[in-house]
């Protein structure tokens, strides 16, 4: 009944998914378990110890974290990295045309990402692993040739590191269309849950059950309790607000100081070290506080100050130097501010709402970070096991969103894309327009005049040219000026045409973008415009109202093929 034309494709889809998740099974359980075992080997080493004020210290963890990124400094020398690549290139890769991502850039920076979690840095494992996923994503299309879209190799890769990471299945699928993708086409959905639902199965297989959080039993009847987190939402986005700028200004502020790299790497580490001399629960994943904190083992009095310092240590790491993802200090900041809050709100309601604001703060503090609220909800769902609490943090990540969305405007990842002058909200039409170039619809087929010509000879070469436009140029192909034929069809036959040149002709610079020259052409009445290369003003040649429309449709037809299809 069904023919190759239906299976090939079908067994292309299944096998990408299937290759994907497993591999990403494999590093994404390779990498936890990694730092996990290089963590432990020193967090309770007693060497460089000391006592102050009847209390006890130890140098471990700022020794380590300094050797750390005397490490990621070479990392970053071998591997040739003027920066670090992570989640918000991936979602700038697969909103692009030509969406292949760096596979050497990506192993440099996720193995400078393994090297910081497990040095102690204040930073997260998931933002690497989704950009190593995309990365592996991009390099299967590339060694397979596939005629599979780039972006759907890219959403297998996200969907399987994010399942693998939580065991979380369904919140793979969603982050990946919602936060990186940004599309539901049906091509795309088959692969990306093949990907997903292949990782977490190997996962559990290979690995075990090695749920990043093990939720106690929860309270009963929690629907009476989303008017308070509606209520609380806006609060948890205004620290998600503090912590996406205090990373920003950090890297600001490194980057003003010109320093270089080197230096910051090492300033970013010697201070984070020393925070955590003093309070070592803010380096690292920090995952064993976040268990304390749902097992209601940590006092709420040092709450503040883990709230405080783990803002301070990951601006410090993330800004200067040391990489790794936002995702876990997220979920810790929201973790330590939920146990705020739902402290003040038990002593003043009489009912116990440690825990389940606890994990609401989770989700509404991470999900604006991430832009991803629904897939973080799902996440909150996939390991509570509870449709009331993934209620409830729906009402938190609701508000907390909206407040980020109208304070901030966007995620973190968004944010850096425009702050480096990518606005990707505005879609793949946008992007292809500022991305292709005008010298892909430029063409030479437009008439020129010499400084000696007439106008009778001018108007001569324009009737034999069937044109009403012409360009006046000299023995160097500079421009000098545009003529009309109006112009001149009623002057003097022996009049040289440069005297009746247009006043200010409407040109385009040789290296505009496609938006531009939309722009440009919205307030132009005529033939054609002319390129011009402004360093040297020659003309480079034409474009005019029919290539720009053309061009503008292709474009348009490919992003909408692209995402309904």
């Amino acid at each position: 009944m069904f023919g190759t034309s239906f299976l090939i494709p079908l067994a292309s889809l299944v096998t990408l998914g299937v290759g994907v998740g497993f591999t990403m099974a494999l590093v994404s359980n390779a990498f936890v378990q990694g730092v996990k075992f290089l963590t432990s080997t020193y967090e309770n080493n007693e060497f460089f110890s000391f006592t102050l004020l009847n209390q006890h210290y130890s140098l471990m963890p700022l020794f380590v974290i300094i050797l750390a990124a005397f490490l990621i400094i070479y990392v970053r020398k071998v591997f040739g990295l003027d920066r670090f690549y992570g989640p918000a290139d991936s979602i700038y890769a697969a909103h692009r045309a030509d969406n292949e991502l760096d596979v050497r850039r990506g192993w440099g920076s996720t193995l400078s990402a393994f090297i910081s979690a497990s040095g102690g840095a204040s930073v997260g494992q998931y933002g690497p692993l989704v950009h190593f996923g995309a990365t592996m994503g991009s390099y299967l299309k590339q060694i397979s040739k596939s005629n599979i879209p780039t972006d759907i190799f890219l959403g297998c890769g996200v969907a399987a590191a994010i399942s693998a990471g939580f065991n979380a299945p369904i919140a793979g699928i969603l982050f990946a269309h919602n936060a990186i993708i940004r599309h539901f086409s049906l091509k795309a959905v088959a692969p990306i849950a093949v990907s997903s639902l292949v990782a977490a199965s190997f996962s559990q297989s290979l690995f075990g059950n090695n749920v990043a959080f093990q939720i106690s039993s929860l309270p009963p009847d929690l629907i009476s309790v989303i008017p308070l987190a509606l209520v609380v939402g806006p609060v948890f986005g205004l620290i998600s607000i503090v912590l996406m700028n205090a990373i920003r200004y950090m890297g600001m502020l490194g980057t003003k100081s010109k320093l270089g790299y080197v230096k910051l790497t090492l300033i970013g580490a010697t201070l984070c070290g020393v925070i955590g001399v003093f309070v070592p629960e803010v380096l690292g994943l920090g995952t064993e506080t976040v268990r304390g904190l749902l097992s209601n083992e940590i006092a709420m009095d040092y709450l503040v100050i883990l709230l405080i310092f783990k803002i301070l240590a990951t601006a410090l790491c993330i800004g200067l130097g040391m990489f790794g993802g936002v995702f876990s200090p997220a979920i810790f900041i929201g973790a330590v501010s939920g146990a705020l809050i739902g402290a003040i709100l038990t002593s003043l309601t009489g009912n116990n709402l440690l825990l389940v604001f606890t994990i609401a703060g989770m989700a509404a503090v991470t999900s604006p970070v991430v832009g991803a609220p629904i897939s973080i909800v799902m996440v909150i769902l996939e390991l509570t096991a509870s449709y009331d609490m993934a209620l409830v943090s729906l009402g938190s990540v609701v508000t907390s969103s909206l407040t980020v969305s109208i304070l901030f405007g966007y995620s973190f990842f968004d944010r850096q894309l425009q702050d480096r002058g990518i606005d990707i909200r505005r879609g793949r039409g946008h992007l292809g327009l500022m991305e292709t170039s005008v010298g892909t619809i430029v063409t030479n087929e437009f008439l020129r005049l010499e400084e000696t010509d007439n106008n009778g000879t001018a108007i001569d070469k324009m009737v034999a040219a069937d044109v009403t436009e012409a360009y006046l140029l000299d023995d160097k192909d500079i421009f000098i000026g545009k003529i009309i034929i109006t112009d001149i069809v009623k002057e003097s036959p022996d009049a040289f045409v440069m005297n009746y040149l247009l006043d200010n002709p409407l040109s385009i610079k040789s290296d505009a973008s496609l938006q531009q020259c939309i722009e440009v052409a919205s307030e132009f009445v005529g033939e054609t415009i002319p390129i011009i290369d402004r360093k040297s003003n020659t003309l480079r040649g034409v474009v005019s109202e029919a290539d720009i429309f053309q061009a503008y449709l292709k474009l348009q037809n490919t992003v909408i093929d692209l995402e309904t299809k």
